[in-house]
């Protein structure tokens, strides 16, 4: 083991300087944007006494002990190679614990390379469940995160692309299950003289867990706090995410009074006032918004209606590039209602779209409708020039108008954007238009 003198103001500007880069390049520095796979990172950096770090796309921890180590979250499988390089420069003593904050692979994927001889992998009793889930619908996911993060994640694990299986137990079960122990509501062991205690704190996932370190004061809150409104939806598919469950597990964090707050995405949080500052605004913030939408569905407003109504007091602001509020006012009104909407024409398996074609009959044919969708898109009228642009390529999918002006849609929608995650799917949706339009030229 070698001595490493460095400081928490130096973990920030390592994490500011990386962010400051990703912005130079136009990708907001979000959750999961910290570290861009194959990034160089440098150096390890202390946060506190025995508590280490390297950022990146899921930061790694490492807490040593005069026992042996323990990790907590890994990372992604490209990047934990090389935090695994820098974190054995700190300590070379064995791994004697990974600690799992939940099952996405940007915390667990780099448990292979970690993992030695009598480790011991700890996460929630769902854990085994999140991992079949994602084996499940390996297919579905693998294809959702390739467009999402437009090469960003190499897909790995479960959410590598492919046909999804077949039937039956192996393609309902099937996933591998790293951890060595499961746990429920609480859990705590000691190593060394530092104690550990482990909490269940659904949030992000159902099976998020919290890792405490009393002595410490640090808290390892894993994807339950991140500098943005949290994804209560994310676009690359969910089960729900329920925000009173946010708000009882960010309770729990708080009657510990942390002194240190370690996401797993992002900076440190340090000093007690800050930590329940922080907090406090993000648990409030995720209440406010439950509230304003079951306020608003009692009322008989609509989920379209309430996408565009709620809206954040300026106290409670907290960012929206990862989350937005938009898309978790959906989330919590379809988790909590479904997806009928009220309108009979919804129960059944036609969707509106199969109308467009005989509408852009109507309007005089593609040409007409992309018109006037180059009109609406020029005014500034983005989104309605996109779906009318749709709908002039539901009569003719190979209209050039109706797709430069989806292209021109797409160009705008994405120049404004800034959320990491939409910017993945207009990029995604803007590669996929070039292609038609090179087709369509052939």
């Amino acid at each position: 083991m070698r001595p490493i003198h460095l400081t928490v103001v130096t973990l920030f500007f390592a994490v500011s300087t990386m962010a400051q880069a990703q912005q130079r390049d136009g990708i907001p520095a979000g959750p999961g944007q910290i570290q861009r796979i194959g990034q160089e990172v440098r150096e390890a950096v202390r946060v506190r006494e025995s508590i280490w770090m390297v950022p990146g796309f899921g930061n790694t921890f490492l807490i040593t002990t005069p026992d042996g180590n323990v990790v907590v979250d890994t990372s992604i499988a490209a990047n934990a190679p090389r935090h695994r390089e820098l974190l054995r420069q700190v300590s070379d003593g064995p791994v004697r614990y990974i600690l799992l904050t939940h099952g996405h692979g940007d915390h667990n994927g780099g448990v292979p390379t970690w993992k030695e001889p009598g480790t011991e992998v700890i996460a929630q009793r769902e854990y085994g469940e999140m991992l079949h889930y994602q084996n499940r619908l390996r297919g579905f996911f693998g294809r959702r995160n390739a467009a999402q993060f437009q090469g960003q994640v190499p897909l790995d694990r479960a959410s590598a692309a492919g046909a999804g299986g077949g039937v039956g137990a192996a393609a309902n079960y099937g996933a591998e299950i790293d951890a060595t122990r499961l746990v429920d509501d609480e859990y705590r062991f000691e190593l060394g003289g530092v104690r550990f205690e482990l909490y269940h704190t659904p949030g992000e996932t159902y099976e998020h867990l919290t890792v405490w370190l009393p002595q410490l004061r640090a808290a390892f809150v894993g994807d339950n706090y991140y500098g943005s409104f949290p994804n209560l939806y994310t676009l690359r598919g969910t089960k729900p995410r329920w925000a009173l469950d946010y708000v009882q597990s960010l309770d729990r964090v708080l009657a510990l009074s942390p002194e240190v707050l370690l996401p797993s995405h992002g900076a440190p949080v340090i000093g007690e006032a800050e930590v329940k500052k922080t907090l406090t605004r993000y648990r409030d913030a995720i209440l406010y918004v439950h509230d304003a939408t079951v306020r608003g569905m009692n009322a008989g407003k609509d989920v379209f209606t309430l996408m565009r109504e709620v809206r954040l007091p300026p106290e409670l602001e907290v960012g929206e590039g990862y989350g937005t509020i938009a898309w978790s006012v959906r989330g919590i009104y379809e988790g909590y209602a479904g997806w009928f909407d009220g309108n009979p024409s919804s129960m059944y398996a036609t969707p509106a779209a199969a109308a467009y074609p005989e509408l852009v009959r109507m309007a005089g044919g593609a040409a007409a409708v992309a018109a006037r969708a180059k009109q609406l898109i020029d005014a500034g009228s983005l989104l309605e020039g996109l779906h009318l642009a749709d709908m002039a390529l539901a009569g003719d999918a190979g209209d050039r108008a109706a797709l430069e002006a989806r292209l021109r849609a797409l160009e705008a929608l994405e120049a404004k954007s800034v959320n990491s995650n939409e910017r993945g799917w207009l990029r995604f949706g803007i590669g996929e238009t070039r292609r038609r339009l090179e087709q369509s030229s052939q």
